[in-house]
């Protein structure tokens, strides 16, 4: 499957809560990594991952934007949308932009990760801003522990790349 057929794939299974197709785009230990709800390891978590989006909105629209791909490694930007329906902001459009990357292997999705603004999603949510606040720091606690946060900060120290 090319990269543009995954992306239309990836966006009609999403958007109409097709879990198993959704799942089977993934490598059997595939894994997605959601900005809202996490890692999600296995085609099984996955889908149960996606029918959670179904507990706080409707009415979803994923369009991907801008697709390229070299290969093993897919980038794309995208526009999401949905209808909440969160007690704060029941019946309100959220609509937010992020970058996703793939790294694909056999024509299937090993890993899926995404960039966006959740503090964009938060307002749009009607999120007080206390809870907005504690989100973003438990989300910026979790990137700057992770792995390639840390791997970022031995490379600047090796290299010399100090602020001063």
């Amino acid at each position: 499957m090319t990269f543009t057929a995954i992306l239309t794939a990836f966006e009609q299974a999403a958007t109409a809560g097709d879990t198993q197709r959704f799942a089977a785009l993934f490598a059997a230990d595939g894994r997605y990594d959601d900005g809202f709800f996490g890692a999600h390891h296995g085609r099984a978590e996955i889908a149960a991952m996606l029918e959670r989006f179904r507990v706080g909105g409707e009415r979803f629209a994923w369009q991907f934007i801008e697709p390229v791909c070299d290969g093993p490694i897919g980038y794309a930007r995208y526009c999401f949308s949905y209808v909440s329906k969160e007690p704060e902001s029941a019946g309100q459009l959220v609509v937010f932009e992020g970058i996703a990357r793939f790294r694909l292997e056999a024509g299937l999705i090993a890993d899926y990760h995404e960039v966006f603004d959740r503090g964009l999603a938060f307002v749009q949510l009607g999120y007080a801003g206390e809870r907005v606040v504690k989100l973003l720091k438990r989300y910026a606690d979790e990137r700057r522990a992770s792995p390639e946060v840390q791997q970022h900060l031995v490379w600047r120290e090796q290299a010399g790349r100090t602020l001063g």
